[in-house]
């Protein structure tokens, strides 16, 4: 148990780990209410779905550049203009849903702007870690942010689902809970100015050149390793980690149920999750077997899911649905980081969230639009039976060219990034 929580005796990481989870909890509070107000606001799948691709857009348009200011600029300042954007974006939500002013377009408009400042955030934060934990202490850090993002989306939902359903169910009790998150990015702000600066360890900054984003590009391109990996999780990320609109629509379509209730499913959920980061913190290597083998379990766990007769049966399964979607993204981003150069990493690591979450705006709508034709459940049943096929597809692929079995493929040691990028 000591070793599982080692980092936490870091104070600048220790301070960080405070700010992350509340600002967390808050963040998982909004994603609860923004899609309680788009229901609310139009009653319509496809507007929901419309709605978490604008939030993930620019995670696909913007994360190359991301990847560069990251190596290129101070991660504490990047991550302090970021974070003050968020909070502005989400106090202006929050302020519209309460006046009664809010419609569908504002929703819209902001969700994209949201999305564009947690583009520039995530890799700028991730690549943070590095600099505030020495090297043999950075799996169990990583790991840990990990753990902080489930156990916010633990507590988050839930509190949210209880205090919309307590103030009427309405636009204004999603404002209200807006508003939460929105005065949550200070305990990020505040605790970055606590750390000590002579803790730190910077690393060297990438200087100004042409051609540093086709660097990457280029990088990984003559990598099939990393390509196999991120072709699984492009998988995975666009068809079956859509997990804050399939569980509304799960929720409110298929077992008729309330706001309470679908907050409760978010919290459910993220047991899984919890269990999979923690057992993160004490894996020793990564694996491209790993990955794989989470994949295929993953996929079938998202259409046992979706093929569940009650609510009850449902939030059985969702806690599986969890931890291993939590193995595979921890898998997946170990693999990607340990086995990069240090001078690109930074690059094909907003490279991999650009094809992780950058899918999202493509599967999003799309199941929105599935859940509009053929109903709620084929999200889930669809989504996973293409996770699947998406896998089998990758493997293929790459055993043919590079000639080998899946007992065959690369090892490298585990250095687990943090799993906040699955929906933050």
């Amino acid at each position: 148990m000591k070793s599982t929580f080692a980092a936490l005796r870091i104070r600048n990481f220790r301070l960080f780990a405070v700010g992350s989870l509340v600002s967390n909890i808050g963040t998982w509070m909004q994603r609860v209410a923004q899609d309680w107000l788009v229901l609310t606001l139009t009653g319509s799948a496809g507007a929901l779905g419309l709605t978490t691709g604008l939030q993930f857009l620019p995670m696909l348009v913007l994360s190359p550049i991301a990847g560069v200011f990251a190596d290129r600029y101070s991660k504490r300042k990047v991550i302090a203009v970021s974070q003050a954007v968020l909070g502005a974006t989400a106090g202006l939500l929050g302020l519209l849903a309460i006046t009664g002013w809010v419609a569908a377009w504002h929703v819209y408009v902001l969700a994209f702007v949201f999305g564009s400042a947690a583009a520039f955030d995530t890799p700028a934060r991730q690549a943070f870690v590095n600099e505030m934990v020495p090297r043999d202490e950075l799996p169990n850090a990583v790991a840990l942010n990990s753990a902080s993002f489930n156990l916010a989306r633990m507590v988050g939902p839930a509190v949210a689902g209880v205090m919309i359903a307590s103030l009427g169910s309405g636009v204004g009790a999603t404002g209200w809970v807006i508003l939460i998150n929105a005065a949550s990015y200070i305990a990020v702000l505040y605790s970055i100015t606590l750390m000590r600066s002579a803790d730190l360890a910077p690393v060297e900054r990438l200087p100004r050149a042409g051609g540093q984003i086709r660097d990457g590009l280029r990088y990984v391109r003559n990598r099939p390793d990393i390509m196999l990996v991120m072709a699984i999780v492009f998988s995975a990320g666009t068809f079956g980690l859509n997990f804050q609109m399939t569980t509304a629509l799960m929720a409110t379509r298929v077992y008729d149920k309330g706001a309470g209730e679908y907050g409760m499913l978010g919290s459910i959920l993220a047991v899984g999750s919890l269990a999979g980061s923690l057992l993160a913190a004490r894996r020793a290597v990564a694996r491209q077997r790993l990955v794989v083998g989470a994949a295929l379990a993953f996929g079938t766990a998202v259409v046992v899911a979706g093929l569940m007769p009650s609510y009850l049966t449902f939030a059985l399964m969702l806690p599986i649905c969890g931890i291993t979607a939590l193995t595979l993204i921890t898998g997946a981003n170990a693999f990607v980081q340990m086995a990069t150069d240090t001078q690109v990493r930074g690059r094909v690591m907003a490279l991999y969230l650009a094809i992780f979450m950058g899918g999202t705006p493509v599967g999003a709508p799309l199941l929105g639009w599935v859940a509009e034709q053929y109903g709620a459940r084929w999200t889930l049943v669809g989504g996973g039976a293409l996770t699947i096929v998406g896998t089998l597809v990758a493997v293929a692929v790459f055993a043919r060219t590079q000639g080998l079995t899946v007992r065959g493929m690369s090892t490298v040691p585990a250095v687990p990034v943090a799993a906040e990028l699955v929906a933050d």
